[in-house]
């Protein structure tokens, strides 16, 4: 922004600071996920099958799927981003994210919770994730096909898209794979190299399929000309008092609060009162719990007044590069071409680097060579994910740009994944459906997604949403190709 762009940064001791409680945040959080939340998942899981029946096992994991979504950093990024949407534009978009927002994420849980059963039931079964994908694949996208022809439900198909990367963040993945695998050990079933991987892969499709599901069940009990009433109606009501109480960190502290208290509740609630059970190392699960509520909220101030701020900012500078934009001087910036080339090759750096540095896909890169015995190499493994996710985010910011229709890129790119998994082995497309999960980190998605809508804001796009759904189907494909080189 300063070097290239020759543009000021507003507010820089505010997001200098935000980004601290960013990084600050997510220490203790992960740190308190490790010492705290995880281990009980692991004893849940174990424990369970022994003490309650298998239906019953199920009906907890669904429950905990909703809880875990509520717990994700990166949801907060998404209730954050509804205030950004022009009701005029989109209706149905600004009311599920606006009016609807516990609705959106308990459709979310409930899609995530649901993949948790099925995928502990392919523990369980030894189902091959193959079928799973293509069953899968069929609702998917004959809602999406559904939603494309009905123009005011077109610019809900990057938002229920988005979703299903947005769930696959450091609570989910963790705490529902530790569960799933404690129970599959505890009946004899968790003893493949393999069984670990899939659930990921699942827990971000059936969100897609729920979030759709909402928004059309939505289109029939309310119509476009209600939500834009009811906004022009109420618009302006009680701002005041409104934008006092958000210049403060409280509402992030609550929120924070609200995101994880539930969660650390209903685990407890289980150990003792369904289980019957004690605390192990309560000393240290109970430091682990009280850091990952810590931890929560210091994230959720740096979310709202680092990486929200921050990827806005830059979204709404990055245009001025190649076209006019009210309130940058001398826009644009350069020449029509060589502005374009520079913002997607932000886009591409950005996708690329943010990936390389995801904890969890050098954790995947070394059971992935450690599976293949050295054929395919870790390095191999993260620099063709990295790929994926650059050319999914560069085109995701194109879509923006040009206004292309989503759908045209999904269903095409979803096509080539379903005729490469049908021609790739079991373990690469256990390893690839699911390394589109380990990408979307909780740093990585609110910076891509304010970013896209900052971009979409600028050059007065539809919706800013469909990026990450992008990002995650580009590394499918890199790495079903790679896999059928090796």
């Amino acid at each position: 922004q300063l070097l290239v762009m020759g543009q000021p940064i507003k507010s820089p001791v505010s997001i200098f600071f935000g980004l601290l409680s960013v990084l600050l945040g997510l220490a203790l959080f992960m740190e308190g996920l490790r010492t705290g939340i995880m281990p009980l998942g692991t004893i849940l899981g174990s424990e369970l099958p022994k003490k309650v029946s298998i239906a019953s096992v199920l009906f907890i994991i669904t429950l905990l799927g909703i809880g875990v979504t509520f717990a994700e950093p990166a949801i907060g990024a998404l209730q954050a981003l509804g205030s950004s949407i022009n009701p005029q534009q989109s209706p149905y978009l600004y009311e599920v994210l606006n009016k609807r927002t516990t609705y959106l994420i308990f459709t979310v849980g409930f899609g995530v919770g649901f993949a948790a059963v099925i995928g502990t039931l392919r523990f369980l079964k030894s189902w091959s994730l193959k079928p799973l994908i293509y069953i899968t694949m069929i609702p998917t996208i004959g809602l999406t096909l559904y939603m494309w022809q009905n123009p005011y439900l077109v610019s809900l198909i990057g938002l229920a898209w988005d979703c299903g990367a947005v769930t696959t963040g450091p609570v989910t993945v963790p705490l529902v794979l530790s569960l799933g695998i404690g129970i599959a050990s505890s009946v004899g079933k968790g003893n493949s190299s393999m069984s670990g991987f899939g659930i990921v892969t699942l827990a971000s499709l059936f969100p897609i399929i729920s979030v759709m599901s909402l928004c059309i069940f939505l289109s029939h009990i309310i119509s476009p000309e209600e939500i834009v009433g009811n906004y022009l109606r109420l618009d302006g009501l009680g701002d005041s008092e409104l934008s006092v109480w958000q210049q403060t960190p409280f509402v992030e502290i609550i929120q924070g609060i609200r995101a994880i208290l539930p969660l650390m509740v209903f685990l407890i609630f289980i150990l003792f009162v369904v289980l019957k059970s004690r605390l192990p190392n309560a000393t240290t699960t109970i430091y682990g719990l009280c850091l990952s509520l810590i931890g929560m909220c210091v994230f959720n101030i740096g979310l709202s007044y680092g990486l929200e701020a921050m990827g806005d900012q830059a979204g709404s500078v990055l245009p001025s590069a190649f076209m006019y934009v009210n309130g940058i001087e001398d826009s644009p910036i350069f020449s029509s071409n060589f502005g374009l080339t520079l913002v997607f090759a932000f886009a591409w750096i950005l996708g690329f680097g943010a990936t390389i540095a995801e904890p969890a896909l050098n954790t995947l890169g070394i059971t992935v060579e450690n599976l293949t015995n050295g054929a395919f190499k870790k390095s191999m493994l993260m620099q063709s994910v990295a790929t994926g996710v650059a050319t999914g985010i560069t085109l995701g910011v194109a879509k923006i740009i040009f206004d292309f229709d989503l759908a045209t890129l999904l269903i095409p790119f979803y096509f080539v994944a379903i005729v490469l998994t049908y021609y790739s082995t079991e373990e690469f497309v256990n390893v690839a459906w699911d390394s589109a999960g380990v990408t979307t980190g909780p740093v990585t998605v609110p910076l891509v997604l304010s970013t896209g809508l900052g971009i979409a804001n600028a050059v007065s796009a539809t919706s800013g949403f469909g990026i990450l759904s992008l990002a995650s189907i580009c590394p499918i494909i890199a790495v079903l190709s790679m896999g059928l080189i090796i």
